[in-house]
């Protein structure tokens, strides 16, 4: 029997959505989408569905931990990215692991609000995750209400965009995306700096009621292009438009939001 190639390889370390449209399960859809092995620290447990979260329960932080630990010192990872980390506890154990492995290529998805509006992340955690996760990592992710808690200002233009980002350059990581979904104007498009500069990336806005994972499928895909080699913008830019292609093919599932579809490419197949 010959022995195959390894892939390159991925972790999420988020939480898991009981309704398999973000979370854990959105991540795991990407990387396999895109011939990525994936593995998870998983953080907290959802109980939720396309109307909503109804409740979660947190895993302890030294489970967080260990998982991290367990699976980089056996298997190896070439990317991670993180999601939802709940608490405040939560985000420094992830930290404390995230250094003591060297982490490669950590993409942050700063997940603050589930897309119908329930918190996913305690107030008091957020000035945790600025210290604690952001100087660790290759890129932040927030959309336009993330981006505001973590510069501490209103974000609501492409100026206000500007602006938080390099507020937010200025707390550690490489480099940046502010997503541009919440903008009022026709276009959703992202704004990418880093210390060289800054970047508009161009995206069609899809008339969908489902998005449910959009985030979570963004920064998946990010960090799989990262596993796979490819250099820091090119990996948002691929990212970026296969979350357009998983918006595009949304499955109208449930009775409320339903997710977007990474997979959609393999059901077309």
């Amino acid at each position: 029997m010959t022995e195959t190639a390894p892939r390159p390889l991925a972790l999420s370390i988020a939480g898991s959505d009981s309704g398999g449209g973000a979370g854990i399960q959105a991540d795991l859809k990407t990387f396999g989408a895109l011939g990525v092995y994936g593995m998870t620290a998983v953080t907290a447990v959802t109980v939720q569905n396309t109307k909503g979260v109804s409740g979660y329960e947190e895993l302890s932080p030294e489970l967080v931990a260990d998982q991290i630990r367990t699976v980089v010192t056996d298997i190896g990872i070439d990317a991670a990215k993180t999601g939802m980390l709940a608490s405040a506890s939560i985000v420094r154990a992830v930290g404390e692991a995230a250094r003591d492995v060297g982490l490669p290529n950590l993409v942050v998805d700063p997940v603050f609000m589930s897309k119908h509006g329930h918190p996913l992340l305690a107030e008091e955690a957020v000035a945790t995750l600025r210290t604690a996760i952001l100087p660790l990592a290759t890129i932040v992710t927030p959309n336009l209400p993330e981006a505001a808690g973590l510069a501490g200002f209103r974000v609501e233009s492409r100026e206000d965009m500007r602006r938080a980002s390099a507020a937010i350059l200025e707390l550690g990581p490489r480099a940046v995306l502010v997503k541009g979904g919440h903008l009022e104007e026709g276009r959703a498009d992202d704004l990418f700096a880093d210390s060289a500069g800054e970047r508009w990336i161009e995206g069609e806005r899809i008339d969908t009621p489902h998005t449910h994972g959009t985030g979570c499928v963004l920064s998946a895909a990010i960090c799989a292009h990262l596993a796979r080699g490819e250099q820091l913008l090119d990996a948002v830019t691929h990212g970026k438009a296969f979350v357009t292609s998983a918006i595009r093919h949304a499955l109208a599932i449930g009775q409320g939001i339903g997710p977007v579809d990474p997979l959609w490419e393999s059901a077309d197949t």
